[in-house]
């Protein structure tokens, strides 16, 4: 039964029982989407359950995928979520992907991520650069079942991937000769294609690497191979190996793009994998949370539960705000993709370095909650030591944390000169998760931003916020601080010498990078909770969760701001414990859960 069908209409005529309006367009869409796979995969504390956490965990000591996962995700035709809508799939947006696969990586991060991410960010390539006749065929070969895998790198020269080495030749009869080997690829063994950003011209620089997609069938047997399998640490159930070739001939047709556009390709297809993917990963730490509430609430210590200790209190206050600013700054990179494609490069940047950081903070402080329990491999807390192990493989992928700051260390400056404290804030659809958007214009995707409307918000918020509780007015002094923050940024970002704007700038320059993602962070925190207001969601329209998480991201700056006024942490607690008890998931959409 694929997903979206009649088995969940009553979810797109009524929604989730907390909107009184009816659901309609694509948001019934992938609400129901969302609802039919936490149908299908069942209570996971139920040990009967074949998707059960139980099960998920033997499955990840014996190092393979869940069997009946795959088949469930092949029942519900998953690959359709990886296709445009255009090409008879059903993306239609990336925030809404996000929140499919988050339901996903909820219960196994390797099931996402080995069953169809992968195959989600070699698509990508070809939805951005392709010809039509490359689209049609790959979303056919998806929506077949097949898989497609995608090989940026090299272990030599990790996110340097200009100066890889591998060869996509020009052959003297036409089309390229593939030579030399790429490591480190999700289901190389499993895929019917492969994306393979390949050298075609020996001189270095940019212009020198190209894009192929090449599929398995009717390659040379006796010129390629797939090399052995790594084992790994985390998402042990992933089939991660290597490809090699010598002199493995293909044809022209296989170029994605223009010949010596390969980094282009690569880059525009980066906006929406790292816009993307840090987001789906919120649903493991969205159990990772859960699992602590459940042990927090059951155990005794010193004659009370652990949920009544103030610091185990304080913890899972904290990481349910965490929760809350990753998805604020998931959603508004999320949606740019559509309504700022041309700011896109620097959010997306933004979000890949900043949420992996922040999730694998609030796994580890949880974990000291959690107590001896973390260590455990089985068992009704097994799943958090699975999710710990498995959450750093996503913050690497084809981008790791210095890659993603090194995209954005040389748009600080031109940004300070031109855009900061003078560009239009946002527009209020970038914040609000349920409102429609049109399809992504790949073609409107631009490698470096001019202007940046998200960081207008911040600024256009000291002028707009309420003041009239004590919490509304925290939230307001907050956004006051945090813009001075900003007006020091730009200060020290006008400053930077040529090499200060490379990817071989100063650890000091790496962090002007690391404070302005956290100041976007806050500008989306802010965008939604004001647009909150004029929806039907009492918590997130509550100025008490927007102060608190300004109030986080402030002294994660190093700012000492005055402590919140009564009741802002108790409200965002309280909410902590109503979505444990009835089941509803840790992020904006506050939907409900299976277990």
């Amino acid at each position: 039964m694929p997903i979206g069908t009649a088995a969940t209409e009553a979810q797109q005529a009524s929604g989730d029982g907390r909107h009184e309006n009816p659901l309609t367009g694509q948001e019934a869409r992938v609400s129901s989407r969302v609802a039919t796979l936490e149908e299908r995969f069942a209570d996971p504390h139920d040990e009967s359950n074949e998707l059960s956490y139980a099960r998920l965990l033997q499955a990840d000591e014996a190092g393979e995928l869940p069997r009946e996962g795959e088949r469930l995700l092949d029942d519900l035709v998953l690959n359709a979520d990886f296709v445009p809508r255009e090409l008879g799939g059903r993306l239609e947006r990336v925030d809404t992907l996000v929140r499919v696969m988050r339901q996903l990586f909820r219960r196994d991060v390797a099931l996402g991520l080995g069953y169809g991410v992968t195959s989600f960010m070699a698509a990508v390539n070809v939805w951005t650069s392709g010809s039509e006749e490359q689209r049609r065929h790959l979303a056919s070969l998806l929506l077949d079942g097949g898989k497609v895998s995608v090989a940026y790198h090299e272990l030599a020269h990790g996110n340097d991937f200009v100066r890889n080495e591998f060869e996509a030749r020009p052959s003297v009869g036409g089309g390229y000769l593939l030579n030399g080997a790429k490591q480190v690829i999700n289901n190389a063994d499993r895929a019917d294609a492969w994306v393979l950003f390949s050298r075609t011209d020996p001189a270095p620089g940019s212009r020198s690497h190209s894009v192929l997609m090449t599929e398995r069938a009717g390659l040379d047997p006796a010129r390629h191979r797939v090399l052995p399998r790594y084992d790994a640490v985390g998402v042990r159930g992933c089939h991660l190996s290597g490809l090699e070739f010598d002199d493995c001939p293909v044809p022209a047709s296989d170029l994605v793009g223009e010949v010596g556009h390969g980094v282009e390709v690569a880059l525009r297809a980066f906006q929406l994998t790292r816009s993307a993917m840090p987001g789906m990963a919120l649903g493991a730490v969205d159990t990772g949370l859960r699992t602590v509430v459940r042990f927090a609430a059951r155990r005794q210590l010193y004659r009370r539960t652990v949920l009544e200790i103030p610091h185990a209190r304080a913890t899972l206050t904290g990481a349910f705000l965490d929760l809350l600013i990753c998805d604020s700054l998931s959603l508004t990179a999320s949606r740019a993709v559509h309504l700022l494609p041309g700011e896109t490069s620097v959010y997306a940047a933004a979000v890949k370095y900043l949420v992996p950081r922040m999730l694998g903070d609030t796994m580890n402080a949880l974990s000291v909650v959690l107590g001896a329990r973390y260590y455990v491999r089985e068992g009704e807390f097994g799943i958090f030591q699975k999710h710990i192990r498995d959450l750093p493989v996503l913050s690497l992928g084809h981008a790791g944390s210095a890659a993603c700051q090194a995209t954005i260390i040389p748009q600080l400056s031109r940004l300070a000169r031109r855009s900061w404290f003078q560009s239009e804030p946002a527009e209020p659809r970038l914040f609000r998760p349920r409102e429609e958007l049109g399809p992504v214009p790949y073609d409107k995707l631009t490698l470096a931003a001019r202007t940046d409307a998200l960081s207008a918000t911040l600024v256009a918020a000291v002028d707009q916020l309420p003041g009239g509780t004590p919490q509304e007015r925290a939230a307001h002094n907050l956004a006051l601080g945090l813009t001075g923050e900003l007006r020091r940024l730009q200060e020290s970002s006008r400053s930077l010498t040529p090499q200060n704007r490379t990817a071989l700038a100063s650890p000091e320059t790496f962090e002007l990078a690391d404070r302005y993602a956290v100041l976007l962070a806050a500008a989306s925190v802010i965008g939604v909770w004001q647009q909150a207001r004029h929806d039907e969601d009492p918590f997130l329209a509550d100025a008490a969760w927007a102060a608190a998480a300004l109030h986080r991201l402030a002294r994660r700056l190093g700012q000492q701001p005055p402590d919140l006024p009564d009741g802002c942490e108790s409200r965002v607690h309280e909410e902590v414990l109503r979505r444990f008890e009835e089941q509803r998931s840790y992020d904006l959409y506050d939907t409900p859960l299976a277990g």
